[in-house]
């Protein structure tokens, strides 16, 4: 039977890194299942379409195809269309395009029969915003991963700017909280804690700490020890 653990939390939580690096610990599979709804935020900036619920929206589900493929290090890449745009969907503007178009009934169902087809045959640490509460509710482990805003906005600000963006912290911090507002006010799969889940607050931890933590709970969860 293969094992499911689903890690929730905000934007910039660490989540993808973290569960990125636990995965690898364990030997599981990583699924970013934020990767799949940027792909369709890029996917509708690209046709011109507002990310809203509209007729458009549906529609475009209908012309394109989001897919994860997997390397034999198990190493994620998000195709749109057959095209690996894992390195175009990590912008500012991409994240934000991707919390307005989660928001939509019609994009969370297209998007669920693949997550959870992801995780019947393998084993999987799965992130995202829902996925302790609707795409796997039945996860052996389910953890609520955050952090302050304000350490949030620093560790994406940081990594932005080591990939050369021209970026500014303010600016960050602020996509931060309309992000987590977005997130927990939608109508559709609200951000909130699983029921039985585990909540790590990194805010105090770097990043080595967080991982370590994660694979504690997860060790605990399963095998009943550290």
């Amino acid at each position: 039977m293969s094992i499911a653990v689903a890690l929730d939390g905000p934007a910039g939580a660490g989540k993808s890194s973290i569960a990125k690096r636990a995965a690898k610990a364990l030997d599981f599979i990583y699924v970013d299942t934020g990767a799949l709804y940027r792909a369709i935020g890029l996917a509708a900036t690209r046709r011109g379409v507002a990310p809203v619920a509209s007729p458009e929206v549906e529609a475009l589900l209908n012309q394109i195809t989001v897919d994860l493929t997997f390397n034999e290090k198990g190493e994620q890449a998000v195709l749109l269309d057959g095209e690996d745009v894992s390195g175009l969907i990590r912008t500012p503007e991409a994240s934000m395009a991707a919390s307005e178009i989660s928001a939509i009934p019609a994009v969370r169902a297209y998007l669920l029969d693949l997550q959870r087809n992801m995780a019947k045959t393998r084993d999987v640490i799965m992130d995202g915003r829902d996925i302790g509460t609707v795409v796997l509710p039945d996860a052996q482990v389910k953890i609520f991963l955050t952090a302050a805003p304000e350490a949030r906005a620093g560790r994406r600000y940081k990594e932005l700017i080591e990939k050369g963006m021209d970026v500014r912290y303010e600016d960050i911090l602020q996509d931060v909280i309309k992000r987590d507002y977005n997130d927990t006010h939608r109508e559709t799969a609200p951000l909130k804690p699983a029921e039985g889940c585990v909540t790590v607050d990194t805010t105090e931890l770097d990043f080595e700490q967080s991982v370590e933590k994660i694979i504690s709970v997860i060790k605990e969860k399963i095998y009943g020890a550290e």
